[in-house]
């Protein structure tokens, strides 16, 4: 179902030169914020064949896409190396051993947040004697004899000297990215704490030092003076307090990826295979293709393939996000990571490892958290000369003050606390944590973004452009009305039509089949089948000669006259197509097939025009039906008879004219419109080629989604920028104040502690907003598919008429009114909220009836809608006040 395209070779020809573009991905280590990521991607970007970098630092990726022939992924890994940093080349997770790739996943992550849980811990155990050492006694809280006075000033300081050496110990990788990363001359976060934390501790053990000399020459007045300028505890506490921060920050990192990984954990491990009578559990990495598997109730579906025997109840919830199981019968398509609620099925597996749909969802939403969105690009210009601007403001301020003729301690604890209140963690989280939480939460809905730009680019759609069949409509025809003559029943003339269509090849014939299926009908045997090219087809049924077709079969056979003509014409005007079926006397019934509306078309170009988006129709279909369709669901522009190759001219006009446009479609012929449209929006359902050209994949087929598609990009823009701004405000706010420019006016200095703890906690802030995306939800019900096949049948008109069907004559109004009485005037829908039950709906029906002009009040409570036929006296607001008066809410009238 969806194309994979997260390793492919991509072959471009420019002026008749080839180029090979390579897509690889990379684990990156020693990244710790925007800096990094920064740094890393400009010095990948300098390689000659390079033609497109994304680093992730949540995840500490790369996605490199380069020229082969030019560039290798060693020179690649090497660069990285050479600007500090640590590279290896991975494969894109494809789920070829689902084992193996979910706990390895699954151990790394752990395995980060308990190193870091560790190291709070040790950090946290020293830190709390240390702070209460050195600051205790200004709290007049008691300390050993040993520790206080002039006298045991050295035993005081060794003692804090000693408690700060196992926290350095356990947080040494900030020394040794940070300086690592200094010497090669791209400063990160780390470089700002090791120096900073790095000072205090140097000038903790000058002051050791100092207090030994001192006592050496009974110097009391250095020793007090230098005992109570120890910075052992600033430095102490910085690194623990950066700790605690990165670990809240590692645990909320983990939430952000809980998408993708309940995806990879929907896979099962195990498989049972059916050979020669004997079923045998195997791992699932060992099935191959067209083996046999069984699937029994409350297990999992290990792979895709084809339901071969039996039936199950499906429950597809966590790949399509709808709630309600789905029957699978034999000859149907069942997915891997699926549950089978009830029932007992063998299966053919049709796909295995990289090519199931459970794991190219998974590397479609891999690739889109992966990739960056454009407004990425502001923290990456900023990052990229952040920290090296802040270490030289801290050296200026820090020598600024001491010159100015404060004491160097003052000038020092400044400079520390520009340093650690200024790493750039929350700027370079900002953008990534947002993307990964919405992409996650689109992929629960049922909505896989194929890349951070696309989720970007939704939320400035104006103009919405849909395809017609399989997007707007079902996309395969259904029996929309049945008229049946003389006293015919019902259920003989659907026996008759489904016994001669079951031996057809009329694309049509399976709308009439499933309708009988539907009413449990029971096909006849038929003799002498004949098909009559053109025409239709004919058999004799208990020795009575039955002909199926066209007009013009009728008229061959001497049984057209001027009402059956005129009923095909007023059909034809509809986009419909009239089947005809007669016996060798008379007509007997016309079953009328159409390509009928998705039940929840009508709600969703509603809630896209509420949003003030304008939808157009964009079909290939003769300009009488499509307008016909586009009265049914509410769209006001169409642009009908358009060849396939000119779509995407069209979408290009609507560019041109400034709009911001959306292509949603679902076959071969909508891909270059879908690839021009600037978000390509594809129907689940639809062709691998349409998916693979579209930025954004509705696996359930649903408008409504398109909608929530939208929505959803609002709400991680909105978020990005909440977290942007406060990620900037942070620094414009807190450097100033670290650098004491309010120290003399308003005695406003920051401890570096504090500054420590600010900066961690900004971190944290960023993250936990980007989790509020989690709690999205969109506003409407989707209908099930149990449901929209029970509207859809629902909707089949029977009328049954007496008429003389070898008449000649003019046929009359009140027969064509009586034919066509659900068509009588002009079709009105009306949008209900408020209905609960069927008692609901009789009042609303009960309500328009009343009306003078108003005919054939349909009142739907699945679709929230009424419908209904008005004659030009009656207006929307009759229309309207009548439901009002019946208690309800009319929400749109169209």
């Amino acid at each position: 179902m969806i194309y994979n395209v997260s390793n492919l070779m991509v072959i471009k020809i420019l002026k008749k030169e080839v180029i090979f573009l390579q897509k690889k991905h990379f684990a990156v280590t020693g990244m710790t914020c925007s800096a990094c990521s920064a740094r890393v991607e400009k010095a990948v970007n300098k390689l000659n064949g390079t033609k497109e970098v994304a680093v992730n630092l949540l995840k500490n990726s790369m996605v490199v896409s380069f020229d082969e022939q030019t560039l290798s992924p060693a020179d690649i890994i090497t660069a990285v190396e050479k600007a500090g940093y640590g590279a290896t080349m991975q494969e894109a997770n494809n789920l070829k051993n689902n084992t193996s790739t979910t706990s390895k996943s699954d151990d790394n992550a752990q395995k980060a947040h308990q190193q870091m849980k560790r190291r709070l811990i040790i950090s946290i155990i020293f830190a709390i004697p240390l702070f209460y050492i050195s600051m205790g006694h200004m709290l007049g809280a008691p300390l050993p004899n040993w520790l206080t006075g002039t006298a045991n000033a050295l035993s005081y300081a060794f003692t804090q000297f000693l408690l700060v050496l196992p926290i350095i110990f356990v947080n040494f990788k900030y020394y040794s990215v940070g300086y690592k990363t200094l010497f090669h001359l791209s400063p990160n976060m780390d470089s700002l704490i090791a120096i900073g934390s790095s000072a205090a501790i140097i000038y903790g053990i000058y002051a050791i030092y100092k207090i030994g000399l001192a006592f050496g020459v009974n110097d009391l007045a250095t020793v007090e003076k230098f005992s109570m300028d120890l910075y052992f505890e600033s430095a102490g506490t910085i690194l623990t307090l950066i700790t605690l921060g990165k670990f809240f920050e590692s645990r909320a990192k983990g939430k952000t990826s809980d998408a993708i990984t309940k995806l990879m954990n929907l896979a099962p491990k195990t498989a049972i295979k059916f050979t020669d009578g004997v079923e045998e559990e195997i791992l699932v990495d060992k099935v191959q293709l067209n083996d046999i598997l069984i699937v029994k109730a409350g297990q999992t579906v290990p792979v895709d393939g084809i339901i071969i025997e039996g039936n199950g109840l499906i429950d597809e919830s966590a790949l399509t996000g709808e709630p309600l199981p789905v029957e699978k019968d034999l000859n149907m398509q069942v997915i891997g990571g699926t549950i089978n609620k009830s029932g007992y099925f063998k299966m053919r597996v049709t796909k295995i490892g990289a090519d199931t749909t459970l794991a190219q969802i998974i590397n479609l939403v891999d690739e889109a958290t992966s990739s960056k969105a454009p407004i990425a690009k502001i923290a990456d210009k900023v990052s990229g000369v952040f920290v090296p601007v802040v270490i030289t403001i801290a050296v200026l301020t820090a020598l600024g003050w001491y010159i100015s003729g404060y004491s160097l301690e003052f000038a020092l604890s400044i400079g520390i606390c520009v340093l650690v209140i200024s790493c750039p963690c929350a700027l370079g989280l900002a953008t990534p944590t947002a993307i990964m939480v919405g992409t996650g939460k689109g992929a629960s809905n049922g909505i896989l973004l194929k890349s951070a730009e696309a989720l970007e680019t939704a939320h400035t759609v104006d103009t919405v452009v849909l395809d017609k069949t399989g997007t707007v409509t079902m996309g395969k025809p259904v029996v929309t009305d049945m008229i049946l003559f003389n006293e015919e029943k019902t259920s003989n003339l659907l026996q008759i039509a489904a016994s001669l269509e079951k031996l057809s090849e009329h694309p049509l014939a399976e709308a009439i089949l499933n309708e009988a299926t539907a009413q449990n009908i029971k096909t006849l045997p038929v003799e002498n089948f004949k098909q009559i090219p053109g025409q239709g087809l004919s058999g004799k049924i208990n020795d009575t000669m039955y002909f199926a077709g066209n007009s013009r079969l009728l008229s061959n056979n001497n049984l057209l006259t001027d009402d059956i003509i005129k009923i095909s014409e007023k059909f034809s005007t509809e986009g419909k197509t009239p089947l005809f079926f007669a016996s060798y006397k008379e007509i007997i019934g016309i079953i009328v097939v159409a390509d009928v509306i998705k039940p929840t078309s009508p709600q969703a170009i509603s809630e896209l025009k509420n949003m003030g988006i304008d939808v157009i129709m964009l079909t290939g279909d003769n300009a009488r039906t499509a307008q016909h369709i586009c009265n049914l669901v509410g769209i006001n522009h169409v642009i009908s008879e358009v060849l396939p190759q000119d779509k995407e001219q069209e979408i290009q006009k609507l560019q041109n004219a400034g709009k911001k446009v959306a292509m949603v479609g679902d076959g071969i012929n909508d891909a270059p419109a879908l690839a021009r449209a600037n978000v390509g929006i594809a129907i689940g359902a639809g062709t691998d080629i349409a998916i693979d050209s579209a930025d954004i994949v509705l696996m359930k087929s649903d408008l409504l989604d398109v909608a929530t598609a939208i929505k959803l990009s609002k709400a991680v823009i909105t978020n990005i920028k909440q977290n942007l701004f406060w990620a900037f405000i942070y620094n414009i706010i807190g450097i100033p104040i670290a650098m004491g420019l309010f120290y003399t006016t308003f005695g406003l200095k920051l401890n570096p502690m504090i500054g420590a703890l600010a900066m961690s906690f900004s971190s944290v802030f960023v993250v936990s907003n980007a989790l509020r995306l989690r709690f999205f939800h969109a506003t409407h019900q989707t209908l099930s598919p149990a449901k929209q096949n029970t509207v859809k049948n629902a909707e089949v008109n029977i009328i049954s008429v007496n008429i003389n069907t070898k008449s000649k004559g003019d046929v009359s109004m009140s027969f064509l009114g009586n034919i066509f009485n659900k068509q009588s005037g002009t079709k009105k829908v009306i949008s209900i909220e408020g209905m609960m039950c069927q008692h609901c709906v009789k009042h609303a029906t009960e309500a328009l009836q009343k009306i003078d002009g108003v005919s054939d009040v349909t009142v739907s409570l699945e679709q929230k809608n009424a419908v209904v036929y008005v004659n030009d006296k009656v207006t929307d607001d009759m229309l309207k006040n009548a439901i009002i008066e019946a208690g309800y809410e009319v929400t749109a009238i169209n």
